[in-house]
């Protein structure tokens, strides 16, 4: 499907995120956090719309401990942006998807 998430892994999170050619938009997430629910459908809609100018991906905290560990993250959802393998911005908290656009626009 054009434009979906990908969802990542401990396994794949260093081939997705770090070595993308382009800026990356990471949901830290779990199926459990009623807040990373609520923006999940903005979180999908952003991977149609930046489709060819950045990677959107999911990284599920309970599945990619390892990754989770490594980023500090210790609320969600926290959502990142990756650019040349580095997390250039954070956000920990549901945002409005103006302001997850906003957080990728100014990585372009």
């Amino acid at each position: 499907m054009a434009g979906a998430t990908l969802s990542v892994s401990d396994t794949d999170f260093d081939a997705k995120v770090l070595q993308s050619d382009k800026p990356v938009f990471v949901d830290f997430w779990a199926s459990w956090c009623p807040p990373c629910k609520r923006i999940a459908p903005f979180v999908e809609e952003l991977a149609s719309d930046y489709e060819g100018k950045a990677v959107v991906v999911k990284v599920d905290v309970d599945e990619a401990g390892q990754v989770a560990a490594r980023y500090g993250i210790t609320s969600i959802p926290t959502l990142m942006v990756f650019k040349g393998g580095q997390p250039v911005e954070a956000q920990t908290g549901a945002v409005p998807k103006d302001h997850m656009a906003k957080m990728i626009d100014k990585h372009l």
